[in-house]
């Protein structure tokens, strides 16, 4: 008969305890793994970041500013453009525009702060495929603007947009209710249409922001307001057309805008043309591209493309599924 294995008592009260140390020791080295997977994270983006800084060095240039996709308001922008009114070494700027416009407020701001730009530095617009709406607003607001003879300008106005879903809602036996403070409040429904008291008031904001479209296009272009109204009809007109209609000076892109701001403001045709806005990431634009991606899905919007815009807006749209 073979002889059992003798249990150590003690060993075997130490079991629960040893078992107890290994769990705890598996998490902590899981967690360990875990804050140095983020430290090593932290300290790529910083490196990333300390790359992405501009470096436009110390010498004379020629600022230029980008002015893509849908305008909305920007901070950031707005720093960089009050920087290039008190840097010594920027002889002039160039805005660079490729935008359908956006919304009225953002449109308002570029045009406010490209003003106070212009009354420090020389500066000219160029427009590329597009300039349209805000992004028309934004090319007068300097003391050029060329487009190339088949870009698109102009667009001059305002617009609201609303969705009225009640037909749909009604089919799927959906009922919306509301309490609200005034007859007005969150007006328009989206359940009903935009009409009477509702749609009165958007006539007002609309009409109120056009017409202060209006006037800054005729201060701008030199036009009598008659004839900047004519224009504001929503039309757009190519390059060479805006041209003809005074809603632009030339047609050229940046070496003609290089050319006048040495013909004119005595700006060196030679000097360096330097991006400053949108900042630039360096070699790792990738970190930031995840980043944005992450955020965006973690909004619930697409990972790519356009963010649809709610409010009143200056866009020039083409098609309903613009």
């Amino acid at each position: 008969m073979s002889e059992q294995p003798t249990i150590d008592p003690i060993r075997k009260a130490d079991e629960p305890h040893a078992v107890m140390a290994a769990e705890i020791y598996r998490r902590s080295r899981g967690l360990w793994r875990v804050l140095a997977f983020v430290a090593l994270a932290v300290a790529v983006i910083a490196i990333a970041a300390r790359f992405a800084l501009p470096s436009t060095g110390a010498g004379a240039h020629i600022a230029r500013v980008v002015v893509d996709g849908t305008i909305s308001s920007d901070q950031g922008r707005l720093r960089a453009l009050a920087d290039l009114g008190d840097d010594d070494a920027v002889k002039g700027v160039i805005i660079s525009i490729n935008s359908p416009g956006g919304t009225t407020a953002g449109g308002e701001e570029l045009y406010e702060a490209l003003g106070r730009l212009r009354a420090k530095k020389p500066t000219v617009a160029v427009i590329n495929e597009l300039g349209a709406s805000a992004a028309y607003m934004t090319a007068i607001a300097t003391d050029q603007i060329f487009a190339r003879r088949l870009s698109i300008v102009g667009s001059i106005g305002v617009l609201f947009q609303h969705v009225n879903a009640g037909k749909l809602l009604d089919t799927i036996g959906v009922e919306l209710d509301k309490v609200a403070s005034g007859p007005l409040k969150a007006e328009p429904d989206y359940s009903k249409p935009m009409e009477g008291a509702a749609r009165a008031s958007i006539a007002a904001l609309v009409d109120d922001s056009f017409q202060w479209f209006v006037d800054v296009v005729a201060e701008r272009r030199g036009m009598e307001r008659p004839k900047a109204l004519a224009l504001a009809d929503g039309r757009i007109v190519t390059g060479r057309m805006g041209v003809e209609t005074g809603l632009i000076d030339a047609i050229g892109g940046e070496l003609e805008a290089q050319a006048w701001l040495e013909a004119e403001r005595a700006v060196p045709a030679d000097l360096d043309v330097v991006t400053v806005w949108p900042l630039p990431q360096g070699d790792f634009n990738w970190i930031a591209s995840f980043l944005g991606g992450q955020a965006r899905a973690a909004l619930g919007l697409p990972a790519e493309g356009p963010i649809t815009l709610d409010g009143m807006v200056s866009l020039w749209q083409v098609g309903a599924a613009s």
